[in-house]
């Protein structure tokens, strides 16, 4: 928070909702993709103009059986709950895909691979629209 604010001042977090229909996990498939450590985060511009968030999870069977790929998808799910409010960009739809390392990679290193997975793609996002990038959120008082 900058000196002075709030929590009541500060501009409210567009809501997220969960992608659900295969055309629209298609239509993220071809568009910019950005892989860290545990995780791959597929991010495409609707240009509808609605500031929804909108995200999909996925993991395929070579991560495992499905006990596994349930467990992978719920912690995806938790670290796009805490993350995506603070990183992703209004407007767009974000597709996370469950890498081999999901389930047993610590908690702070998955936050820190959706973190920076998305942080990369609001800056390409923004170069491929032609906008000037976004403005980072201070999470720590310096």
């Amino acid at each position: 928070m900058a000196a002075g604010d709030t929590p009541d001042t500060l501009p409210p977090t567009p809501p997220i909702v969960r992608l659900k229909k295969r055309p629209d996990f298609l239509a993220a498939a071809k568009a910019l993709t950005c892989a860290r450590g545990g995780v791959v985060v597929q991010a495409r511009h609707r240009g509808d103009g609605s500031p929804l968030i909108r995200v999909g999870f996925t993991a395929t069977r070579r991560i495992g059986g499905a006990v596994v790929r349930n467990r992978a998808k719920r912690r995806l799910r938790e670290a796009a709950r805490v993350v995506a409010p603070l990183h992703a960009r209004p407007g767009c739809d974000y597709v996370v895909i469950a890498r081999g390392g999901t389930v047993s990679r610590p908690w702070a290193p998955l936050l820190d691979d959706m973190k920076s997975a998305l942080i990369r793609l609001a800056a390409d996002l923004s170069a491929s629209l032609g906008e000037p990038p976004p403005q980072r959120l201070q999470t720590r008082p310096d």
